[in-house]
């Protein structure tokens, strides 16, 4: 089919998955995540085609983003049961007024409509993005990166049939055929069609959606992620956080870009931060960590000498920016400079640090004594994500069923006339 055959028939889907009720979109979770399990075996062998086609063209870290296994699997079907648990978001009243005149106003939870996912080689994103937008009420349309698209259609063909065997329109979850640029762009320009958009992916892809869509776009995804390690940290703690921040699954965008490290301690914490990231990390038969350090840590430490770019980048990779800073005002202006507005955390034992921290970093996450990589819709309790919001107006951090809704304005009354 063509995009705009795909768009049609997704858009045709929509009134169903609008009208449906809270126990039919539960039973179509369940009988997706049941299709994902039970299709497993094509699922997993259109993945490994993928993974041999990507081999050699994309990293290492990149290749374990796009894998797929048993376990995965099981926990993107789990993700979906979880997500079929959550409370509706739809019809809920979300503020309600009773005017002198009589007439109740209940400003009430909606569904957006039609939700287009563009995104990059994460193929749990497919079940991910489907799950929120059945639980909400609406239809979506998905756009993979073309490492990823034989695993993706595999997983959205089991998806269709949960959706066909809870008697919901399969085109209520439609993967775009097209892995050109064009679809891309169609999304992008299909007003009329699309209610929403949302970007998942490299600085890149957000810039384009963000410059030439046309639709509503949400700006989601890039992390250049911070953590500043206080004067009054625990020092044990700051590495356990900095190494699962950085190294637990350098490809996503909770993970740790920048080290900010206080001068009082900086002589004594650098020499054990590139322990735990380089020797032992050696020592245990894992990827180092490449620190690219600025002058004051790198005439504490061995490493890269820092270039120009190195604190603006979002490596997703095992190479980390360190910075040798005066103060937590120093670190949080620096914060200010350089970050993304993902998610950013001190760890510190000063509630006055923590605190002027909290209130003045201007991020969607921010933490204290806690690792970003925490920045997660199923972390949050959300059951899963369709994407971590970078922007402000409308969703802000991961979003969830509630950041799928709109809201309509229904007013009762009784004969009243202005």
């Amino acid at each position: 089919m063509t995009t705009q055959e795909q768009l049609t028939a997704v858009k045709a889907a929509k009134p169903a998955l609008a009208a449906a009720g809270t126990e039919q979109k539960n039973q179509a979770l369940l009988a997706m995540a049941d299709a994902l399990l039970a299709d497993a075996a094509p699922i997993l062998a259109a993945n490994q085609e993928d993974l041999d086609a990507a081999r050699g063209t994309i990293s290492e870290v990149m290749l374990d983003r796009l894998a797929l296994n048993q376990a995965r699997l099981e926990g993107m079907a789990e993700g979906m049961r979880q997500v079929a648990a959550l409370p509706d978001p739809v019809g809920k009243v979300m503020a309600r007024v009773e005017r002198p005149n009589g007439i109740v106003v209940e400003k009430t939870a909606v569904p957006m409509g039609v939700v287009a996912i563009i995104y990059e080689s994460r193929p749990n994103v497919t079940s991910d993005a489907a799950a929120l937008a059945v639980k909400s009420g609406n239809a979506c349309v998905l756009r993979c990166g073309k490492e990823a698209h034989r695993s993706a259609a595999a997983i959205t063909a089991a998806l269709r049939k949960g959706l066909a065997a809870a008697g919901l329109p399969a085109d209520g979850v439609c993967l775009i055929e097209d892995t050109t640029r064009a679809s891309s762009l169609a999304l992008m320009t299909a007003v009329g069609y699309v209610d929403l958009l949302i970007p998942r992916g490299g600085a890149g892809l957000i810039r384009a959606c963000v410059e030439q869509a046309k639709v509503p776009c949400i700006q989601t995804g890039t992390g250049i992620c911070h953590v500043y390690v206080d004067a009054a940290a625990d020092q044990a703690m700051a590495l356990n956080i900095i190494e699962n921040a950085k190294t637990s699954r350098p490809s996503v965008c909770n993970a740790e870009e920048v080290c900010l490290v206080h001068r009082a301690i900086a002589g004594e914490f650098l020499p054990k931060l590139r322990q735990r990231l380089v020797d032992d990390q050696i020592a245990k038969g894992r990827h180092p960590v490449e620190l690219r350090l600025d002058e004051r840590a790198a005439a504490i430490i061995p490493g890269t000498p820092a270039g120009p770019e190195d604190f603006d980048t979002e490596f997703l990779d095992y190479i980390l920016a360190v910075k040798v800073v005066d103060s937590v005002d120093e670190a949080i202006a620096h914060i200010a400079a350089h970050s993304t507005g993902h998610s950013e955390a001190i760890v510190t034992a000063d509630e006055a640090a923590a605190r002027a921290f909290t209130t003045r970093v201007d991020s969607a996450a921010v933490y204290v004594n806690v690792s970003t990589r925490f920045t997660d819709g199923g972390e949050f309790g959300l059951g899963c994500e369709m994407g971590i919001s970078t922007q402000k107006l409308h969703a802000r951090g991961p979003m969830g069923l509630a950041e799928l809704c709109s809201y309509k304005f229904i007013v009762h009354g009784n004969g009243q006339v202005r």
